[in-house]
């Protein structure tokens, strides 16, 4: 028997940033995103003896391990044994992983997260763990943020786990009742029109996202006053675009994603550069209302409202710029897993 999972990679459209310890911490933060038919894939086939058999396709990496053996975190799959030490108690056998991914991390759409959660469900469903969605998501925080140390929010877990457009909550603290997820019942008609207006440009390069997370934690350390101006200003127009989007006021979510975008670039240093200023800002005259760059910035998706009508005009200018269009449509479900027969 094989178990495979899938977890959705996510559009963050407003807040990222603001769910970030310290800052979410003392003041909390709001996240409004969505899931895409981009995925984390995990199969795990078991074996009869003590081994674990790691296949990273993404990376042309095979690694082996046991049980038994202490397996140190030294930057090679580190997140699968994180996720092995933490979810493997007692159980007999071994197993042999096969994980891929449809983006690289570092492209903003929350892959290295999103692997974690895939994961964590194929030893959910091995071992028939009574694990709840805000558990799993809690779980995946804890073995990314906490033991492995790399620096980051929290929405990405919560995103990939529960699936949808969700408004997220994360009030002061690392608790389970402290985050909220509150799905968003869109119309159908609202989805598929911001489906055909939106456009995802890839900018030809990924970035570290630690790095930026650390200038932004650093400014806020030190109480820049522009910083927190920005991030609380984020998060009234995350209030704003969520109202927007489920009232069906299309054109006004375009304009406050440019709001937004914005002030998400006065949190840190290495959020825009050149390239991505010369991607918007000719995305902008020739028919983009609004958008951002997706994740921690510096790289990775570009994410532009058009008008309906320029769209295509967009898509050939940007091009020229040497961005790369990713066709998507929303996904809906969150975390899966299933059985196959091997």
């Amino acid at each position: 028997m094989i178990i495979r999972s899938k977890a959705p990679l996510r559009i963050s459209f407003s807040g990222g940033g603001t769910e970030v310890s310290p800052y979410k911490d003392e003041y909390g933060g709001v996240v409004l995103s969505a899931t895409i038919d981009k995925y984390a894939y995990g199969s795990l086939r078991r074996r009869d003896d003590r081994n674990v058999a790691v296949t990273s396709l993404d990376y042309d990496i095979v690694a082996k391990y046991n049980l038994d053996v202490e397996m140190n975190y030294n930057g090679e799959l580190d997140l699968v044994k994180a996720v092995i030490k933490n979810l493997n108690k007692g159980y007999k056998q071994g197993f042999d992983f096969f994980i891929h991914s449809d983006a690289p991390p570092g492209s903003g759409l929350g892959s290295s997260s999103t692997m974690v959660v895939a994961l964590i469900g194929l030893l959910k469903h091995l071992q028939s763990l009574p694990l709840t969605n805000y558990e799993i998501a809690s779980l995946a925080y804890h073995i990314e943020r906490e033991d492995l140390g790399i620096k980051g929010g929290m929405q990405d877990q919560y995103a990939a786990t529960f699936g949808g457009f969700n408004f997220i909550e994360f009030g002061p603290g690392l608790g389970l009742s402290n985050v909220v997820v509150n799905p968003l019942r869109i119309d159908a008609g609202v989805i598929n029109e911001l489906e055909y207006r939106l456009l995802l440009c890839y900018t030809g390069r990924t970035r570290l996202s630690a790095n930026i997370i650390t200038d932004q934690v650093e400014a806020y350390t030190k109480k820049e006053e522009d910083v927190l101006k920005a991030m609380e200003e984020l998060k009234r127009i995350t209030v704003e675009l969520k109202n927007a989007l489920l009232q069906a006021r299309l054109d006004d979510f375009g304009r406050l994603l440019h709001e937004a975008w914005i002030n998400k670039k006065k949190m840190a240093r290495q959020i825009t550069n050149e390239t991505i200023d010369a991607l918007y800002e000719t995305a902008r005259k020739h028919g983009a209302l609004g958008g951002k760059i997706l994740g921690a910035g510096g790289g990775g998706y570009l994410l532009l409202y058009c008008e309906f009508d320029k769209k295509h005009v967009i898509a050939e200018e940007l091009e020229k710029l040497g961005g790369q269009f990713v066709e998507f449509t929303f996904d809906h479900h969150g975390l899966q897993t299933w059985e196959v027969r091997s």
